[in-house]
């Protein structure tokens, strides 16, 4: 009976999805958005030699900048014109949100609803373009500056043009992903700038599984570690979708109200809390901040002895300094990031103005309080979580040349931008099954 069930709902929706004309053509537009992005990260930097490009990364790939490199699809390696790829408006993102909490008049912005989003929005983007060029000039400095073994250096031709082309070319592929990202948003089938990121790692998923296979035909790892490390990899799969599954249901109850000569409310319902309410965001958020130290530390071969020499070494996987910089950040940008998406007053204040009350809680603040003090030890249970996740794995990583895209952070992206599409699927088809029984009951009240 349950087969069947199954069977019976999978071809209902399968029905749905051949006549949704419109969530068809949203999913066109994504992929082929996608494919623009991909074909992109192929179009190198002029004046950059790729042969001593690729020797950089395998050298000096092994910190933050890989990380960066998996971000970005492989296109710092390559060094193509999305070499920055969208983590300058991520960092910039992050910037404004801190400012709109600290600034009263970015904070009023807020509440003013379309209009202040849309001046938050085009504040983001000029802040994107400072970042990206700061990044890009940084990027160029840091590529004259090096040279491999044989003294070859990574630029053809070093000076003033070189860097004015690298930052106007690093800076218009960041701008063109952007508005890429704020197109599949608006018009494909979920968050632009994560599907971004999420095809940037899986169009590297094949690579990092050739490699993890060629260490273990090396001898580099043996056949039983790549085993137990894949059985490891689908466990932590399996633990991701389980926390980004689990809530807390919190009932809340609606008074009976008559109007004339009928009842209404009394009704019992629940509100649902997430544990992990900022998803995959304070992973990103804290490689991004982490990013832009690392950008200049990791090219310029500086002395041991100075600061970005010191930097790109302690920044290294496995590092005590970048894991308790990577935990710490990841843990203030959950509690921030939940603090911006859930607003436990204006909830409760919400739940005071239709009736509704939480049993044994009296509304108003103290319903407010409650709110908080759930959400406080959600979020405490949610950031360990993504610690776990993402620290254990970067250990592995250090330990085992384990290729990135292994890794808790990419491993996690790719799980929680995977559900979230298929989350916005399901909503559009819904939705436009609803069109379909509201157009069918117009047809039959104008044939009566």
């Amino acid at each position: 009976m349950a087969s069947a069930a199954e069977q019976m709902a999978g071809s209902m929706n399968l029905g749905a999805f051949s006549k949704a004309t419109e969530l068809k053509n949203r999913i066109w537009f994504t992929l082929g958005a996608l494919i623009v992005y991909r074909v992109g990260s192929y179009v190198p930097v002029p004046g950059i030699d790729g042969s001593v490009m690729s020797h950089a990364m395998t050298e000096q790939g092994g910190g933050v900048l890989g990380m960066f490199d998996m971000f970005s699809g492989g296109n710092l390696s390559r060094m193509t014109v999305f070499a920055l790829t969208i983590m300058p408006y991520i960092s910039a993102s992050i910037i404004v949100q801190l400012m709109s909490a600290a600034i009263p008049s970015l904070e009023s912005l807020k509440k003013e609803g379309e209009s202040g989003r849309k001046k938050l929005n085009q504040y983001t983007r000029y802040l994107t373009v400072l970042i990206a060029i700061f990044q890009s000039y940084g990027i160029a400095v840091g590529l004259e500056a090096f040279h491999d073994r044989a003294g070859l250096g990574a630029v053809l031709d070093p000076g003033l043009f070189f860097r004015l082309s690298c930052v106007v070319t690093l800076t218009g592929g960041t701008m063109f992903l952007m508005w890429l990202g704020e197109q599949i948003t608006a018009r494909g089938v979920g968050n632009g700038t994560s599907l971004i990121i999420f095809a940037g790692i899986v169009a590297n998923l094949p690579h990092a599984l050739v490699t993890l296979l060629d260490l273990g035909r090396t001898g580099a790892l043996s056949p039983v570690f790549i085993l137990a490390f894949v059985v490891i990899a689908v466990a932590v799969i399996a633990f991701i979708v389980f926390m980004e599954r689990a809530q807390r249901r919190i009932v809340v109850q609606y008074p009976k109200r008559q109007v004339g000569q009928r009842m209404f409310g009394g009704d019992s319902t629940h509100m649902p809390l997430k544990v992990n309410t900022a998803g995959v965001i304070p992973p990103i958020f804290a490689s991004s901040i982490l990013l832009i130290p690392a950008t200049i530390a990791g090219f310029g071969q500086s002395n041991p002895n100075s600061i970005l020499g010191w930097l790109s070494t302690e920044l290294a996987h496995g590092q005590p300094l970048y894991l308790a910089l990577y935990a710490g950040m990841i843990i203030f940008f959950s509690y921030f990031y939940t603090a911006v998406v859930f607003n436990p007053q204006e909830t409760a204040d919400n739940l005071k103005k239709y009736g509704g009350f939480i049993p044994g809680i009296r509304p108003g603040s103290n319903t407010a309080d409650y709110f908080d003090r759930i959400l406080t030890r959600l979020t405490t249970i949610g950031a360990l979580y993504l610690c776990v996740v993402c620290l254990l794995p970067e250990v592995l990583i250090a330990n085992y040349n384990v290729p990135f895209y292994f890794g808790g952070t990419s491993l996690m992206i790719i799980v929680s931008v995977t559900m979230d599409t298929v989350t916005q699927v399901q909503s559009h088809l819904l939705a436009h099954q609803y069109e379909g029984l509201i157009r069918k009951s117009k047809v039959r009240g104008r044939a009566r």
